[in-house]
């Protein structure tokens, strides 16, 4: 019978990929050497020669990039899986491909700081609202929300470009998994304005560094600050938003043992803590002579001592003893130090990276590395790979939207690049996960479940048949011009996928056997169950 896009999506898309790979225990060596910058010796992996067969160095590419594809084989080939490995646990500044940095280097949110971004915007919609004509006030608070679209847009293009190009792939990984980690949503006040500098200066350049100074940086942050309300948190009006989350969700997790008197008390400690967005000029605010010494300014961060509460102050049964926004460094040094803590993060690292419902003993190794290191995410992390249990899973994790996206044109186009991200944004959206998008400040699911509904693979396949005899769309930046010929990657003939080829299950061979023209085949591949999981 023929395979036609349903059938193929019938039989490919609900059906567990069965790629095996044999368990291994890895072991992990600490170089001499000294990263640049960094007092820790460099992070390493030392893999038996046993694991360097190219189907195994192309799960480990699925796992730890953000895709196979030929040229990141040949670099991982060229290094050694434990040096590339090295690599991606210790980043250098790598610059990208020359057409995606000079899309980069455009944008506006890569050379206008973050201050002057948002006072601008806000002085353009202070005086949108002063127009005395309703028409005039329309057109300019039009104008202004176009602006914030664009400065969003810049930032989900930015993303993707990186995640694409970028030789630093666990480092991009990371940034999204972080970002998830401490969501934002750009739909919330001017966030859209502040997204880009959040991921940029908060979360990657922490990414793989001690989880408190990226705890701390994102505490520090505006668009932290404006989403969870903590602008708004005063003494003698508390909102308790962030402190609830900051436990909760960023440090010490739900049923760890504290209690809503925690809350509350981390609330008053967060007192003051909140956003100015008077010009970088302007006096201070006035503040009482006795804590005039703690007014503290950086950029639009602001902590008015006004607005705090200096009240004696208990969290987790111990009383706080700095006072002002020292307050809030020695919560926070309480929150990423708390074993809970270094028990939630791990686990939520071995869901991202090994299976849905991680081995506990393997979450116990990973906690126990975390709090040997003092949070240090990467050494977290070489527990993580050194493991039998990320060994095992490699080939079995569901790609959700975000993965499955980055993976299909890595593979179809390889380190070509991409001069119009547009459609992949799109294809994001319609998969339910657009970038920055998640209302709550849970951050998207990281699990099976949430990604594989039967809607979801029918949306799938439509993507894989875009990208597999469409994919010109991403080379058009003029949607007038005539798209290139031939208009589809030659899949096919690309040397990873020829490896690939001979962990694809049967219904998969079968299906490509019958395709009939070079499109149809890079759609059954690219739509395959082997494709959806990485």
């Amino acid at each position: 019978m023929p395979v036609t896009a349903s059938t193929a999506s019938g039989l490919s898309l609900h059906r567990r990929a069965s790629l095996a790979l044999g368990a291994c225990a890895l072991a992990l060596l600490a170089a001499c050497a000294t990263a640049p910058g960094n007092q820790r010796p460099l992070v390493s992996v030392s893999l038996p020669s046993a694991l360097a067969n190219e189907a195994t160095r192309l799960r480990w590419l699925d796992r730890v990039s953000w895709g196979a594809n030929a040229s990141s084989d040949a670099q991982l080939t060229q290094r050694g899986l434990a040096l590339w490995m090295r690599d991606q646990l210790n980043p250098r500044p790598v610059p990208l491909p020359p057409a995606a940095q000079a899309q980069i280097d455009a944008m506006t949110i890569s050379h206008t700081p973050l201050d002057q971004l948002v006072l601008g915007l806000e002085a353009q919609r202070k005086a949108a609202d002063a127009l005395p004509d309703e028409e005039q006030k329309k057109t300019a608070r039009q104008a202004y929300q176009q602006e914030l679209n664009r400065l969003a847009r810049e930032a989900q293009q930015r993303f993707v470009l990186r995640a694409l190009y970028s030789p630093n792939q666990l480092q991009e990984q990371m940034t999204w998994f972080w970002m998830n980690h401490f969501n934002v949503n750009l739909r919330k006040d001017n966030i859209r304005a502040m997204v880009g500098d959040y991921e940029e200066n908060a979360i990657r350049p922490h990414a793989l560094g001690k989880f408190r100074d990226l705890l701390g940086a994102t505490l520090h942050h505006p668009a932290m600050l404006r989403y969870l309300d903590n602008a708004q948190n005063g003494a003698n009006r508390i909102n308790e938003n962030y402190a609830r989350e900051l436990m909760e969700l960023h440090t010490l997790g739900v049923g760890s043992g504290y209690s809503q008197a925690d809350v509350q008390e981390l609330a008053r400690v967060l007192t003051g803590v909140g956003v100015s967005f008077q010009p970088l000029d302007a006096p201070p605010p006035n503040v009482r002579p006795a804590v005039r010494a703690d007014y503290v300014r950086r950029g639009l961060f602001e902590f008015n001592p006004n607005r705090h509460d200096y009240g004696p102050k208990t969290l987790l049964g111990q009383p706080i003893q700095r006072h002002g926004l020292a307050e809030a460094d020695e919560a926070l040094d309480r929150l990423a130090r708390a074993p809970a803590t270094a028990r939630f993060i791990s686990r939520k690292l071995a869901v991202y990276f090994v299976a849905d419902e991680p081995p506990q003993a393997l979450v116990d190794r990973m906690a126990a590395a975390f709090t040997r290191s003092d949070g240090d995410i990467a050494i977290t992390l070489k527990a993580l790979f050194e493991s039998p249990e990320f060994a095992a899973s490699l080939g079995h994790k569901f790609r959700d939207p975000v993965h499955y996206v980055m993976a299909g044109v890595r593979l179809a186009y390889d380190d070509r690049v991409v001069q119009n991200v547009g459609p992949m944004l799109n294809w994001i959206t319609r998969m339910g996960e657009p970038l920055y998008g998640h209302e709550t400040p849970d951050g998207y699911p990281l699990n099976e479940a949430a990604w594989a509904s039967a809607g979801q693979m029918n949306t799938r396949f439509e993507i894989a048949r875009a990208i597999g005899a469409n994919g010109a769309v991403l080379f058009r930046t003029d949607d007038k011009a005539p798209l290139e010929k031939p208009a589809f990657p030659q899949l096919a003939d690309s040397r990873a996928v020829r490896a690939m080829q001979g962990g694809l299950g049967a219904d998969t061979r079968e299906a490509l056997a019958q395709a009939k023209n070079p499109q149809e085949w890079n759609t059954f591949l690219l739509a395959s169950p082997e494709l959806m999981r990485r």
